[in-house]
């Protein structure tokens, strides 16, 4: 195979699944690692990919912050639908913590009104989602207010964690890396989240298909520190199969 041919198949292979890895084009394409490596680098200088460790994209991976209302516009079906599925993992009596997001705010809006629950949160729009429901006790961790997320962060929201356990936590993220692990665009909101994880059972991350091969500048934790994922259905087969081989649960919807 030339290296024309090769590195069409590249770019074929990323516009169907968003994403090759290094390790599957070697095996493919019957080629070393390095030969693969100078051909991502080649493609790249050309405009047509973004490199990562043993990876490559069609888009930039690299996240910046946005403000909420604006978060909210983006991906409202498919948000809609992971809430709806999410809501169904739910039993009653049970105490969760919902983290920040609009995609977990699309959760807390769909949780049934009549179930018995507690719910622990560091987002105050989902605690005003919550105010209605007479079933529901509402724990509102406080801190520094980020006006971006409208959630709180910092040393008294993570003193407050150390003082409750939970059954589950549901987490919304703004990447998902195989090489980087779960990641959002604040540095504080990161470090709370990994306060959160320690203080749970189960974590499931609720996250679009966007959000796979992107990375952002704070790390909440490692691929194998969350149990499951609910996302779409559009979302890579590759990155479905490597996240399942870490064991973790990919629900579909």
């Amino acid at each position: 195979m030339t290296i024309a041919e090769r590195h069409k198949y590249i770019l074929n292979q990323l516009q169907e699944d968003g994403f090759v890895s290094v390790n599957n084009l070697s095996a493919e394409l019957n080629v070393t690692r390095v030969t693969i490596r100078k051909d991502l680098r080649l493609l790249e200088e050309k405009g047509l990919l973004f490199r990562s460790h043993g990876s490559a994209t069609l888009v930039s991976p690299y996240v910046n912050e946005k403000p909420v209302d604006e978060k909210e516009l983006v991906n409202v079906e498919e948000k809609q639908a992971i809430a709806r599925a999410a809501a169904e993992s739910l039993n009653m009596n049970e105490a969760i913590i919902i983290g920040s997001g609009t995609t977990v705010n699309a959760f807390a809006r769909a949780i049934p009104r009549n179930i018995e629950l507690t719910v622990l949160t560091s987002a105050m729009n989902v605690t005003m989602d919550l105010l209605d429901c007479k079933d529901i006790e509402i724990v509102q961790l406080g801190g520094v207010v980020r006006k971006g997320s409208s959630s709180v962060v910092g040393h008294y929201a993570e003193e407050m964690m150390q003082n409750f356990a939970c059954s589950k936590l549901y987490l919304s993220v703004d990447g998902i890396s195989l090489e980087h692990g779960f990641t959002t665009s604040n540095m504080m909101e990161a470090h709370l989240n990994a306060k959160m994880i320690a203080a749970v059972q189960k974590t499931i991350v609720l996250a679009d298909a966007s959000k796979f091969g992107k990375k952002g500048f704070g790390k909440i934790c490692n691929l194998e520190d969350v149990d499951q994922i609910i996302t779409n259905k559009s979302a890579s087969k590759q990155y479905i199969s490597a996240l399942e081989s870490k064991g973790i649960e990919v629900t579909l919807v």
